[in-house]
């Protein structure tokens, strides 16, 4: 068994009793559900809403919506997805009702509030969040937190064929987005 199968074995076998666990009411089991996706969450919704209150807002609501809703998860529940799926939701119908997003968080940090050490670059940062919502979200679920392309499907609620087109296409704007900003950087530089 591959290693990458064999840990996602083992992290299906790890959710299967919090799902378990959850289904139960088990106070324990959300607070290590929250130690576990709470920062990742965060760093979701603050990359989309690009509004540090907005997201903690969303956070807030997020979580009381997954501690509703946690006694009714599937046993088969696949909880990354699910979570990601809840922030999703609560980000929709907070910008349906918000005006167009103004950024008032540095782009700087949002790599810092993502506590990510790779996503430090600025450059790559400023790019993401110059990117249409659709973009910015595939990137961020399968780039940033690591889930398959079908798992972010999942979340988007996609087929995974679009999953894997809407990824290409995000990954393509994202490039011509870090081009275009070395380009302009380009005459800083040279006059430096």
């Amino acid at each position: 068994m591959s290693s990458d199968r064999q840990s996602r074995s083992t992290l299906d076998a790890r959710d299967a009793d919090l799902v378990d666990r959850l289904q139960r009411c088990d106070r324990p089991a959300f607070r290590e559900l929250y130690a576990r996706y709470a920062q990742p969450t965060f760093a979701f919704l603050l990359r989309l809403a690009r509004r540090r209150e907005a997201a903690e807002d969303l956070q807030q609501e997020t979580w009381l919506a997954v501690a509703r809703h946690a006694a009714r998860l599937a046993p088969d529940s696949d909880l990354g997805a699910w979570i990601f799926t809840v922030a999703r939701n609560q980000f929709r119908s907070w910008r349906r009702r918000a005006p167009e997003p103004t950024a008032d968080v540095a782009v700087s940090e949002l790599a810092v509030a993502a506590a990510d050490p790779d996503a430090g670059d600025v450059d790559i940062e400023r790019a993401l969040a110059a990117l249409p919502e659709m973009h910015r979200e595939i990137l961020l679920l399968v780039g940033v937190e690591g889930l398959s392309t079908d798992r972010a499907a999942q979340v988007l609620a996609i087929r995974p064929d679009a999953a894997r087109q809407r990824l290409a296409r995000a990954r393509a704007a994202l490039a011509e987005a870090l081009r275009a900003a070395d380009a302009d950087s380009e005459p800083q530089r040279g006059a430096s």
